[in-house]
């Protein structure tokens, strides 16, 4: 489809007629030679003499000529595009931290996996999360594993396959073999000063007590509160274990109560799923989408049109005007 940036340059199409209408003629003044005896030559001849002009007479292919020109210059000045089909971009308007508990704890084989079958806790929670990073289209989503310490798996990316890739690379205990919930939440706050994103939400996964954080994760929650961090929290594993084998349900409650989230709990692959399906449903993603046509201005081949017109009617003009006068 073709359209024109400047339409109103359409209005212009009519100034020539207007000039030859309305505007005086062109009138020139030009050197001549004086007969002393020309009153004579005038009555000998049988005509008056009296002020005149020499009107030049234009030629049909100059008048066409001058006519196309003029009209491709003025819809060139009118800027006529080529307007492709409507091209949509959705824009991450969400930033998503996951940060995943790998303490030496979650190598106990006590989750029930969809099958029936007794599986490791981070392999349990390595699918569910897969999936669920897999379904982040549109988001930028960030990876941080913790144990005794927190470290930023994957930064903030949109390149959702290889958040997936790094998280089926992690194993227990590669961080420590102790819980720091604290230091995640703290890590977590420092990724999201870089996002220029309203909607900032952290998923936390632990399966045991906070042990030696050098942030108290209640603090770190309020901290997370101020900044615009929404967190939920997700308990897994024993919650009557003893040591740094029990789930703190209530730190984790207290975690999420504070950041504006809420707290889950599961024992098995398919309850932790449904986790992730509940949070997606109480946060649900806002998108920024942008709709534009591509345009391919076309005024270029007018002019270089209107170029080639006034250079072959001047070659012809001189051309033409050589046989005449070798005639």
């Amino acid at each position: 489809m073709i359209e024109f940036a400047f339409p109103w340059a359409f209005l212009l199409l009519a100034a020539p007629w207007l000039v030859w209408r309305f505007m005086p003629p062109h009138r020139e003044t030009v050197p001549a030679l004086r007969f002393p005896f020309f009153r004579r030559l005038a009555e000998a001849a049988g005509s008056e003499p009296r002020a005149g002009s020499v009107v030049l007479a234009r030629r049909r292919l100059q008048m066409l000529a001058a006519i196309l020109v003029w009209i491709l210059l003025v819809v060139a000045l009118a800027r006529p595009e080529r307007v492709g089909d409507p091209i949509v971009i959705e824009k991450a308007a969400r930033d998503v931290v996951l940060a995943i508990d790998i303490s030496g704890s979650m190598d106990q084989r006590d989750f029930t996996g969809t099958d029936g079958e007794r599986m490791q806790r981070l392999d349990a929670v390595k699918s569910v999360v897969g999936r669920f990073v897999e379904e982040r289209d549109g988001d930028r989503v960030a990876l941080i594993v913790f144990g005794t310490r927190a470290f930023i798996q994957a930064p903030f990316t949109e390149d959702l396959r290889t958040v997936r890739e790094l998280l089926d690379q992690t194993e227990v205990a590669m961080a420590g073999p102790h819980t720091a919930i604290g230091d995640a939440i703290g890590l977590a706050i420092r990724a999201f000063e870089g996002s220029d994103i309203d909607q900032r939400l952290m998923i936390l996964l632990s399966d045991g007590t906070d042990t030696g954080s050098r942030m108290s994760p209640v603090n770190a929650a309020e901290i997370a509160a101020r900044s615009g961090v929404e967190i939920h929290t997700i308990g897994v594993g024993d919650p009557e274990g003893s040591g740094e084998n029990r789930v703190d349900i209530a730190a984790l409650e207290d975690i999420a109560a504070r950041a504006g989230g809420e707290f889950f709990f599961a024992d098995d692959e398919d309850g932790l799923a449904s986790v992730y399906a509940r949070i997606d449903e109480l946060a649900p993603r806002d998108v920024e989408t942008l709709t534009f046509r591509p345009r391919d201005p076309l005024a270029q081949w007018l002019i270089l049109a209107a170029s080639l017109i006034i250079l072959l009617t001047i070659s012809w003009l001189h051309f033409s005007g050589a046989r005449r006068a070798t005639a």
